[in-house]
């Protein structure tokens, strides 16, 4: 990629040329987050699909109690999502 000559080349030339650069590179970043986001959430459908790695004969309230602080934690994260809870308008 060729770089604008700052001497020769126009302001709003350059200003738009800048402004491309910057939104690609938010394109970049937002695609990389999206893809954190998405593993972050395969991992935690396997986790859930393996029942959090507990046998019906090991839960107890400490188990339980556990889910609770997840599901807390998601629910956050939800209704920041979607404009929810403390995030509704």
């Amino acid at each position: 990629m060729t770089r604008l000559n700052p001497q020769t080349t126009p302001r709003h030339e350059l200003r738009a040329e800048k402004a491309r650069r910057n939104k690609e590179a938010a394109l970049n970043a937002f695609i990389g987050k999206k893809a954190e986001i998405d593993e972050m959430l395969a991992r935690l459908q396997s986790l859930s699909d393996d029942h959090f790695n507990c046998h019906p004969d090991e839960i107890g309230w400490a188990t339980v109690g556990s889910l609770e602080h997840y599901a807390s934690l998601l629910n956050r994260i939800t209704d920041s999502a979607f404009g929810e809870g403390e995030h509704a308008e």
